[in-house]
């Protein structure tokens, strides 16, 4: 834990010991810091000695019974091995590896940390950057589908949720400039499907592509391709703001 406060605090952050920490599965908690001001970014590491976690191509970390609050706890967690003999600090995303593999309906009984994820001095600003966007994610409500599906939602991107009558949540997906837009659905174990609105039918049954809906989720379709229209157009054509 010495290893990973003395970095973290060279570059400005604040970091708070976790009392008892050991048995709950999070000692760190970070505060990213901008400018010397404390942001509203924050959350929790595990940290592990490396050698009793190795593997050939990094290092697992039990989960444990921590993976209830590691998966859906209120901050994000990091596992954090530090291994002098391999380099020194490495890093993985529990939170994100837990919803994947909720999504595909298992589950993990490590989280895995390759040995390409060092935590240093030299990659810690980008280290940062990605963490507050993910955490920016978090706070706008997507950041649990962008894990489930394994992927990654630019700032531009529009992300619009819905859950059916039967709490099955799928995710609305439009990049920016792109013609096509992309369909995210628990009952495909989340793998992007590309959709268009001319894909959409209602009759003799609602669906999109192969993908079979209820009504409920064709008008919810519907109404995300009209408005976001717009945000289909080349960006060279789109109305100056």
């Amino acid at each position: 834990m010495n290893e990973v406060r003395a970095l973290l605090e060279r570059h400005g952050h604040i970091v708070q010991e976790i009392d008892g920490g050991n048995d709950h599965g999070e000692d760190l908690h970070v505060t990213f810091v901008q400018n010397g001001q404390r942001t509203e970014d924050s959350l929790a590491m595990q940290v592990k000695g490396g050698v009793s976690t190795r593997t050939r191509k990094g290092h697992r970390v039990p989960v444990g019974d921590h993976g209830g609050n590691w998966r859906d706890g209120s901050l994000p967690v990091l596992c954090v091995v530090h291994d002098a003999e391999r380099g020194g600090l490495f890093w993985a995303n529990a939170t994100r590896q837990l919803r994947r593999a909720g999504a595909l309906r298992k589950t993990a009984k490590s989280i895995v940390v390759s040995r390409e994820s060092v935590l240093d001095d030299a990659n810690l600003d980008a280290f940062v950057r990605g963490m507050r966007h993910y955490l920016a994610r978090e706070r706008q409500g997507v950041g649990r589908w962008a894990d489930m599906a394994d992927v990654e939602f630019a700032p531009t991107d529009i992300v619009k949720p819905f859950e059916n009558e039967v709490a099955e949540p799928m995710v609305f997906w439009q990049r920016r400039g792109e013609p096509f837009a992309v369909l995210l659905h628990h009952d495909l174990d989340w793998e992007p499907v590309p959709v268009q609105e001319r894909m959409l039918c209602f009759e003799p049954i609602p669906f999109i592509g192969n993908v079979v809906l209820d009504i409920a989720e064709a008008h919810w379709l519907m109404g995300c391709f009209k408005s976001t229209e717009w945000w289909r157009r080349p960006i060279e054509q789109r109305d100056p703001v």
